[in-house]
C-alpha cells in the first residue's frame, strides 16, 4: 500500500485531469466504514480466524485491481473510482478489527500489556513499510511503473489473504453471558476516556489528507512527482519505528489521555513546519518526529481498551476504532482535493496542523476538568 500510495493519486490525476478526484477512492471507501457499526455489527464478530480474513481479502483485491484495470482501458472515471473504494471500504470495516483481536486475544494469552505490545508492532511492521515503500514507488513512478505497481497492491493482497489462512478460529464472537452483542455506543458508556481518545485521534485522521495528498500535489505541481510524499513518508516511516521501540514503555508511566494529546498536538505542530518550509529535506525530519509521537499516541488509546475491556466487548471496541480511523480520514480526502486546489498544498498542510494541535490542546483541558484519563493506572483489572 505505501508503494501504491504514491502511484494511486498520480494516475487519477493524470487519467481524469481533476486534483478533486484524487481523493475519491479513499472517500469513498469511508462510506462503509461509517454505515459499519449497523450493518456489520454481527458481521464484525462473524470475521474471527484466517480463512474468513482471505475471504474478505478476495474482495479488497478486487476492488484494488479494478483501477489499473479500468486505467489500462481508458475506461477509468469518477463512478468507478467511488464503486472501487465502497468495497474497500466493506472490507476493511471487516478485516481491521478482525485481525486486531485476534493479535489482542493472542496478547492476553502470554501476559499483562501483552495485547497492546501485539497491536502495537502490527502498527509498526505495518510502517515499516512507510520506510521501504515510499522510495520504491517513488522510483517506480520515475521509471513509468505507475499503473502496474497498483496491480502488485492487488497481488500482494490476494498473497496475503492466502497466508492468513493457516491462522485458527478462536471462537470468542459471541454475546457475553449469551446475552445481545454489544454495540459501539453502549461499550463507550463507562469508558469515557476510549472516547476522548477517538476524538483527538479521529482529528488527525480527517486533516491527514494535507499530508498525504498535500505532499503528492506538491511534487507534481513543482515538476517533482511523487519526490515529497516519498520524503514525507519515509521520514514518518522512520519515525513510526522508533516509536514503536519506545511507545510501551512510554504510555506505562504517563497518563493515557494526555499522552495522546500531548502525541496528536506535536503532530500538528510538525505539519505546520512542513507548509512553511517544504523542501524534501525539511519534510522528511518533521515527518520522523510527526511519526515517532503519532505511534506513542495510538499505543496510549490501545492500552486503554485492552486493558478495559475483553472479548466481545473489545472487538466492538476495535471496530469502533476502526470506524473512527477510517470513517474520519475518508472523510478528509473527500474535502481534501477541493481544499488544496483553492488553497494550495502549502497553506493546507499549516491549517491542518493548527486544527489537530488546537482539538488536542482542548481535549486534554477537558478530560483534565472532567478528571477523565488523569491516573494512568485507573485501567487495569477492569477487563476482568
Amino acid at each position: 500500500m505505501r508503494i501504491t500510495q504514491v502511484a494511486l493519486p498520480l494516475v487519477i490525476l493524470r487519467e481524469t485531469g481533476s486534483v478533486a478526484a484524487t481523493g475519491l477512492v479513499g472517500g469513498a471507501a469511508g462510506v462503509p466504514m461509517l454505515l459499519s457499526p449497523w450493518w456489520a455489527r454481527k458481521a464484525r464478530q462473524w470475521v474471527d480466524s484466517g480463512p474468513r480474513l482471505a475471504l474478505v481479502a478476495m474482495v479488497t483485491a478486487i476492488a484494488l485491481a479494478s483501477v489499473p484495470a479500468a486505467a489500462g482501458l481508458g475506461l477509468l472515471t469518477p463512478e468507478l473510482l467511488v464503486l472501487s473504494g465502497l468495497m474497500l471500504g466493506c472490507g476493511t470495516a471487516l478485516s481491521d478489527p478482525g485481525r486486531s483481536a485476534l493479535l489482542a486475544d493472542t496478547g492476553d494469552r502470554w501476559g499483562v500489556d501483552r495485547a497492546v505490545l501485539l497491536l502495537t508492532w502490527q502498527d509498526g511492521l505495518r510502517r515499516v513499510g512507510m520506510l521501504i515503500g515510499p522510495t520504491v514507488g517513488a522510483l517506480a513512478v520515475s521509471a513509468g511503473f505507475t499503473n502496474r505497481m497498483l496491480w502488485i497492491e492487488a497481488v500482494a493482497v490476494v498473497g496475503a489473504g492466502l497466508l492468513a489462512c493457516t491462522v485458527p478460529a478462536r471462537r470468542t464472537t459471541g454475546a457475553p453471558d449469551g446475552g445481545e452483542l454489544p454495540s459501539i455506543r453502549a461499550s463507550l458508556k463507562e469508558r469515557p476516556e476510549v472516547l476522548y481518545g477517538w476524538l483527538i485521534r479521529g482529528t488527525g485522521c480527517v486533516t491527514w489528507f494535507a499530508f498525504t495528498l498535500g505532499l503528492s500535489v506538491l511534487g507534481e505541481q513543482r515538476g517533482r512527482p511523487g519526490v515529497y510524499l516519498a520524503a514525507g513518508m519515509t521520514g514518518y516511516g522512520v519515525g513510526s519505528l522508533i516509536g514503536t521501540l519506545i511507545s510501551l514503555a512510554v504510555v506505562r508511566r504517563i497518563p493515557p489521555v494526555a499522552c495522546a494529546a500531548v502525541a496528536w498536538s506535536w503532530s500538528g505542530l510538525c505539519w505546520i513546519a512542513m507548509g512553511l518550509w517544504s523542501t524534501p529535506a525539511v519534510v522528511a525530519i518533521a515527518g520522523a518526529f510527526s511519526g515517532v509521537t503519532v505511534v506513542v499516541g495510538i499505543a496510549a488509546i490501545s492500552i486503554i481498551i485492552t486493558r478495559s475491556s475483553a472479548g466481545a466487548e473489545r472487538r466492538t471496541l476495535l471496530s469502533g476504532q476502526a470506524v473512527v480511523v477510517s470513517a474520519s480520514s475518508s472523510a478528509g480526502l473527500l474535502v481534501g482535493g477541493p481544499i488544496i486546489a483553492a488553497v494550495g498544498a502549502g497553506a493546507t498542510l499549516v491549517g491542518a496542523g493548527l486544527i489537530t494541535a488546537l482539538i488536542a490542546g482542548l481535549v486534554l483541558l477537558r478530560c483534565q476538568t472532567a478528571g477523565h484519563g488523569t491516573d494512568r493506572d485507573q485501567y487495569v483489572g477492569r477487563a476482568a
